[in-house]
Formats: structure tokens, C-alpha cells, sequence
């Protein structure tokens, strides 16, 4: 029996499948990765998720766009990835039967043990290669500390948030702060 976390499998074969799979499995170049922790999920991170979706969702439709749970997943530009991000942020036309976004302007990933590394390293070139991205949040759950990375013209420049401050969105001509999104929480 193969190993699930390493399974080899077609592009074609992973979009067929997934909407029946009995847990979510990200694609990355040619392999299916089940998303481990989503069963198991700390209080701390799914109520970051909720603080920070709830914010973004308001902000999103007051210009034209939309923000989605992680149960929205987003294709990479060179479309050999698919990966289920805490929260999209998308300005592209909403289509009722998309199972996928293409051109997020925001994308959100709230850190875990087992998600950090990943997170820090594959999703981020996976995530900057989209041409759309204008911002990328890595968000810690233990402390209140926020990596922000923004697109400058073709370069990306990486600031971090600690304690307080506020994060600004330029998609959505808007800001989010610290204090949102860790409320209730740290």
C-alpha cells in the first residue's frame, strides 16, 4: 500500500477526484498531499481564520471582490499546484461552479507545526509566482507576529508585524490590524 502523503497522480486525475475525496489534498507538481491537522485544528488557529475572514469578506465587496474560507482552493500560475489557503482574496469574476481561483490578490496562511516549513518556503514561491498577488500574510497562532510579504512592482519585500500595528491591503485599499486579528485570541 502506498503511502498517502506521497501519492503520484495526473492533473486531470486530482480534479476529478477531490470533490469525493473524504479529506482535502493539496496538488503539487504530480503529487497529492493530504492536508494533515484539518480534523485537529487548535482553537487559536481556526479562531485567527474566522477573525481574519470575517474582517477581509466586508472589505472585499465594498470593492468588487471576494474573500474565501479555505475551502477554496487556488491554482498556481504555471498550473501544476493546487493548494487550499486559510483565506482568498479574489477580484476575478465569481462563477458559481469554479472549483478553483486563478488570480487571487491576497492569500492568507495561518502557521502550524507541521505547515510552517511549507509555508515559509514552497507555498511562498508557489504563492509569488501569481501574478495577481499582491500581498501574502503568514500568520503566527502563538504570538502575535504577522510575516507580510508585498509585491513592488517585480520585487516582493517582506515586513513583519509584532504586538501591533496595521497591515496594509492594497487590493482593497484597505488596512487590517493586528489587533483583529488576533482578537479573542493572544
Amino acid at each position: 500500500m502506498s503511502d498517502p502523503a506521497f501519492q503520484r497522480m495526473s492533473v486531470e486525475e486530482y480534479l476529478r477526484t477531490e470533490p469525493d475525496s473524504p479529506v482535502k489534498r493539496e496538488y503539487v507538481n504530480g503529487f497529492v498531499y493530504p492536508l494533515h491537522g484539518q480534523a485537529g485544528t487548535s482553537d487559536a488557529h481556526d479562531s485567527i481564520v474566522g477573525n481574519i475572514f470575517f474582517r477581509l469578506f466586508p472589505l472585499a465587496l465594498a470593492v468588487g471582490c471576494r474573500a474565501y474560507t479555505s475551502d477554496m482552493r487556488v491554482r498556481s500560475a504555471d498550473g501544476f499546484s493546487y493548494f487550499y489557503p486559510d483565506t482568498t482574496v479574489t477580484c476575478e469574476p465569481r462563477q458559481d461552479d469554479a472549483r478553483f481561483k486563478v488570480a487571487p490578490c491576497i492569500l492568507v496562511e495561518v502557521l502550524s507545526k507541521s505547515t510552517a516549513h511549507n509555508d515559509h518556503n514552497g507555498k511562498y514561491h508557489a504563492y509569488t509566482a501569481l501574478p495577481s498577488l499582491q500581498t501574502y500574510l503568514i500568520v503566527e497562532q502563538t504570538e502575535r507576529r504577522v510575516y507580510v510579504y508585498q509585491r513592488e512592482g517585480p520585487r516582493w519585500t517582506m515586513l513583519e508585524y509584532a504586538g501591533s500595528g496595521q497591515i496594509p491591503l492594497p487590493c482593497l485599499a484597505a488596512e487590517l490590524s493586528l489587533d483583529d486579528i488576533y482578537d479573542g485570541v493572544l
